[in-house]
């Protein structure tokens, strides 16, 4: 049986209960063979990354917290000289702190993940998430950043079990091949958005029909209330754009490239 994790992106608010909860029963807590203490600075087992992306008015924050991926086919397991890593009969990835050898930093080196396995500056040993092993050893089913979780959004269980939270997620760098365990939902895609308004009049444009041409896949909808229209969770790449309200000329805006959400801001239409 292997153990996953399913992280909910649409449902993390960025409340940081997941970070702090790992550096509260990891910091100054001997829990060998499974780990040596955490530093108190310098080491976020479980980091909460926030995305900010667009500009003022049109953001769109979302956060996503990156740990360990506990992979399948571990590269740091081969990496290390010493033996000190291995992967448990349920899926976890664990350095053992008594077998690793000071500086040697091959497991980093290995691992397609940046800031996964971080080096004790005092010890010189790698370290990284255990999973909370040394809970779920001793009765307890959760790691403590899935309990800690207001949300539900880090669940943590049997992958038979969690496979509704699974079928449709992604798992960063699946192209590395070590097969990563902790899966993730609702990642957003790009956007595309701006605002459409009548210069001479002073006032938005309601109900205007926007629509996108990405190589012949089309995308369409309407400014809101405020004149404003919102493209979301697009694929990177150059779509062209449409406008059109009854009475105004068409507008039309080539090559927006999604490398980056946009916000093409206040769009002037013409009457005609």
């Amino acid at each position: 049986m292997s153990k996953v994790f399913a992280i909910d992106v649409a449902k993390c608010s960025g409340c940081y209960n997941c970070q702090l909860s790992c550096k509260d029963e990891h910091a100054g807590n001997d829990w060998t063979p499974y780990a040596k203490p955490q530093p108190d600075i310098g080491q976020f087992w479980l980091k909460v990354r926030d995305y900010v992306s667009g500009t003022i008015p049109k953001v769109r924050v979302h956060y996503i917290p990156r740990l360990c991926n506990h992979c399948a086919n571990a590269p740091c397991i081969p990496a290390c000289p010493a033996g000190a890593i291995y992967r448990r009969e349920d899926g976890l990835v664990i350095i053992n702190p008594e077998e690793c050898v000071p500086g040697c930093r091959k497991c980093v080196e290995a691992c397609p993940y940046e800031d996964v396995i971080y080096m004790n500056e005092e010890t010189g040993i790698a370290q990284k998430c255990t999973g909370c092993a040394h809970l779920l050893d001793n009765g307890y089913k959760l790691p403590r950043c899935v309990e800690a979780c207001p949300t539900d959004a880090l669940l943590f269980g049997e992958e038979e079990e969690l496979q509704d939270q699974i079928m449709g997620a992604t798992v960063f760098q699946p192209e590395s091949g070590a097969g990563p365990r902790v899966f993730y939902r609702n990642i957003p895609g790009q956007f595309i958005a701006g605002t459409v308004y009548d210069p001479v009049e002073k006032e938005v444009i309601i109900g205007a029909r926007c629509r996108l041409n990405f190589g012949g896949r089309l995308y369409e909808c309407r400014t809101d209330s405020y004149g404003d229209f919102w493209f979301k969770d697009l694929p990177v790449g150059k779509f062209d754009l449409r406008i059109e309200a009854s009475g105004y000329a068409t507008k039309t805006i080539s090559d927006i490239s999604t490398r980056e959400c946009v916000n093409l801001g206040d769009l002037p239409l013409d009457r005609i």
